[in-house]
């Protein structure tokens, strides 16, 4: 296996909105759109479609919505191997956008909380070259970095919120580590420049921040590299941070160099936010 995901897989409940409600108010749902969606679902379908071969490692209920999971990521040929079925409901996000792309976002978290690492995960995680782990729990990272050949990390807002101190023996496993501008300030509580050098210095080679409209710039030791961002109208970002490590991903597991691999992942991610939906990159692009 080429590149592993492990973390959230949920069916997403995407509600478009002309505004959001304030207290009592009622706002009227102009369209519900619903797909497969959780941060290693919307990763390895991505990767997928890029041609790269990839599995997941996630948790779905025994349920007719685990069944529609299980068989959506067999027909985008995402190995299914441990994508283990739990009793219980699969996991639900609702998320209303808005007509600028701003979200609101509520969890049900269902089968991810019985997500617990054993012998079958680690031999999974042992026989891949890359290990990406975003959107899960912290004893749930813990265990599974241990094992890595080479790890990705994204700790997104569900783990930042802990602090660089609670998250520092995991981050000094990642050889990549993904966070946007408000994650970096929720793990260190330090502006961008200071925040990344306090990653840099937990011995991470790359630290790898998306900006929004801005782009995304890589820093290491020696500096950093920036790349734009692609000149789009956003129509729903949901997923936008997992088709960026994607494509950043996909484009360094073909020895592409980091700029190529920066400039790449903006693309993928540009195409995701055209539509809505966390899915929307193209297969074979």
């Amino acid at each position: 296996m080429d590149i592993v995901g492990l973390g959230t897989c949920n069916a997403d409940f995407i509600l478009k909105i002309p505004r959001f409600a304030c207290g009592d108010d009622e706002v009227e749902v102009k369209q519900i759109f619903s797909s497969l969606g959780g941060s290693a679902s919307n990763f390895t379908v991505t990767l997928a479609r890029l041609n790269i071969k990839t599995g997941i490692m996630a948790r779905i209920g025994d349920d007719g919505l685990g069944k529609w999971a299980l068989d959506k990521f067999k027909r985008e040929e995402v190995d299914v191997g441990r994508l283990v079925t739990v009793e219980g409901s699969t996991g639900m996000t609702f998320i209303a956008v808005d007509p600028s792309a701003e979200r609101s976002i509520y969890s049900f978290t269902g089968a991810n909380k019985q997500f617990i690492v054993d012998k079958e995960d680690i031999n999974y995680i042992k026989n891949s070259k890359i290990l990406h782990i975003s959107g899960t729990y912290c004893e749930v990272a813990d265990k599974a970095s241990k094992y890595a050949n080479e790890l990705s990390f994204n700790p997104g807002s569900l783990l930042s919120v802990y602090g660089v101190e609670k998250l520092s023996h995991i981050i000094k496993r990642a050889k990549f580590l993904f966070l946007n501008e408000k994650e970096l300030f929720l793990l260190t509580k330090k502006d961008l420049e200071e925040g990344v050098q306090v990653i840099l210095d937990l011995g991470v080679p790359f630290v790898i921040v998306t900006m929004g409209g801005d782009g995304a710039s890589l820093y290491n030791q020696e500096g950093f590299i920036h790349s734009s961002a692609c000149d789009v109208k956003a129509v729903d970002t949901t997923g936008a941070g997992d088709a960026f490590a994607a494509g950043f991903l996909a484009a360094y597991s073909r020895d592409k160099d980091l700029h190529q691999c920066l400039n790449y992942a903006n693309l993928v991610a540009s195409v995701c936010i055209k539509e809505f939906g966390p899915m929307n990159v193209p297969r074979g692009f």
